[in-house]
């Protein structure tokens, strides 16, 4: 199985904004309801897709941090990084047809 990176206020530069290539971030929190429906689906695309695209999921409670710098206002939000610049971003449950869609636009 593809691994699934837990990011931290500490480790989010080195893993995201520092990686060359495309990255899915995923915006969660344990309490959140839309987050757990999100879930399985993010697994399905790592298992899908893992190999060429990095998978991060950041806590919103444990990377405060984080989350204010990238105005992350509801959960879940799903990040695409290319290079770690921000490339596009959506708020909310998604299929994992558009999920895909939006990572395969920015590799």
């Amino acid at each position: 199985m593809t691994k699934i990176i837990h990011a931290t206020n500490e480790n989010f530069e080195e893993e995201v904004l520092k990686y060359n290539g495309v990255a899915l971030v995923d915006f969660w929190a344990e309490w959140c309801g839309p987050c757990k429906m999100l879930l399985p689906i993010i697994d399905d695309v790592a298992k899908e897709i893992g190999e060429e695209v990095k998978i991060v999921k950041v806590n919103v409670d444990e990377c405060a941090e984080v989350a204010e710098k990238f105005d992350i206002m509801t959960i879940p939000t799903l990040m695409v990084f290319k290079n770690g610049k921000e490339a596009n971003k959506v708020v909310g449950v998604r299929p994992k047809a558009q999920i895909l869609s939006l990572i395969e636009e920015n590799k």
